[in-house]
């Protein structure tokens, strides 16, 4: 198994970068529940480090729900490490487009963490950059399987985003958002039919 690596971070601190984010959503094809992006923040301290306990990390669909866990608990007691949470919910979804409706979350996550007049670098998984922000970006196709700081980004979108349609779940139980968190599974689409939409589905969605 391929596992991102730290070259490219490592090679832009070299070139004089100061910060590293990266950035990576979850739930742009979910039909209930907010997409939701997470920025991660990096200096070079956190690279000319060795980190045992963060061997084998790799992107969020690559790993079970409690090895998820157990990565974002270790990141989490990084010293040279942060990361903002932003998030768009069901209505704003449907009125912007899911699309639209992801980047400005990733605009507002990276806008809490990048430091002003310090040399920062952004990489964004998938293949376009993101507008109105004046700061050097690199999007990545795959980045959250090629690219360590992408892969972090990834894992603990994926983890709050968990938690938050667990929750959804207690709130409306006749869904099975806990078990499917709000994808298309075939359970969800005959609850969808026998209850019809709750107030977190995308109502601009086909399915719904």
């Amino acid at each position: 198994m391929q596992l991102p690596t730290k070259s490219l971070e490592r090679n832009l601190f070299r070139q004089g970068y100061k910060k590293i984010i990266a950035v990576d959503e979850v739930g742009m094809g979910s039909l209930a529940g907010p997409v939701v992006v997470c920025a991660v923040e990096f200096n070079k301290r956190f690279f000319n480090g060795r980190h045992k306990n963060l061997n084998w990390l790799r992107e969020s669909k690559l790993l079970a729900p409690h090895q998820r866990t157990k990565f974002v608990n270790e990141l989490l007691k990084e010293k040279n490490f942060a990361f903002r949470i932003s998030y768009c919910f069901p209505k704003t979804i449907d009125r912007i487009n899911i699309y639209q409706a992801a980047r400005l979350a990733m605009r507002r996550s990276i806008i809490k963490l990048a430091p002003p007049r310090l040399k920062t670098f952004i990489l964004i998984d998938g293949p376009n950059k993101i507008k109105s922000l004046e700061i050097k970006q690199l999007p990545i196709i795959k980045g959250d399987r090629k690219i360590f700081s992408i892969a972090c980004a990834s894992l603990i979108a994926k983890v709050f985003r968990d938690k938050m349609m667990t929750r959804y779940a207690k709130r409306f139980p006749d869904y099975g958002f806990e078990k499917h968190k709000g994808y298309g599974t075939k359970f969800h689409r005959v609850m969808l039919l026998r209850h019809g939409r709750s107030p977190i589905h995308r109502n601009s969605f086909k399915l719904v």
